[in-house]
């Protein structure tokens, strides 16, 4: 099954894409937030439709303690939006230090903060989708061996 993984922030949505497979997610597009919320979760269902994905994975920002603060709250009422925009199933997953694992990556790669900042959003949304395809492959290899 192929799932879009999606990294809702302020102004920068990052989009990656998982392999027909479901084992490896790919980072595939930064969307810079327009005006319209609606606009935005059009090009999200424009690309689901592209990638043919068949679930969306957006990252859940708990607080570091796991409470679900303002951005959280602010998350999942836009997931519900999306969900109802692109007609997909919406799975939230937590994403705390997403975005610190995707900077480490690129420092680590020797990419400068500059370039980084174009592709850290995409990279992070990678990370949820990668973080979600792993849990899910665990689940279904104990369900097999158990």
């Amino acid at each position: 099954m192929r799932a879009l993984g999606v990294d809702l922030g302020a102004k920068r949505i990052g989009v990656a894409v998982s392999d027909a497979g479901g084992l490896l997610a790919s980072p595939i597009e930064v969307i810079t937030r327009s005006s319209s919320r609606r606009e935005d979760h059009r090009r999200i269902k424009s690309l689901a439709v592209e990638w043919e994905a068949e679930c969306l994975v957006i990252g859940l920002p708990l607080s570091m303690d796991g409470t679900v603060g303002p951005a959280a709250t602010s998350a999942v009422a836009e997931a519900a939006e999306i969900e109802e925009a692109t007609g997909l199933r919406v799975e939230l997953v937590d994403e705390r230090l997403s975005t610190v694992e995707a900077t480490r990556g690129l420092q680590q790669a020797g990419v400068r903060a500059r370039e980084g900042r174009e592709v850290v959003d995409k990279i992070a949304a990678a990370v949820i989708l990668q973080a979600w395809l792993d849990r899910n492959r665990r689940v279904s290899e104990g369900e097999q061996h158990g």
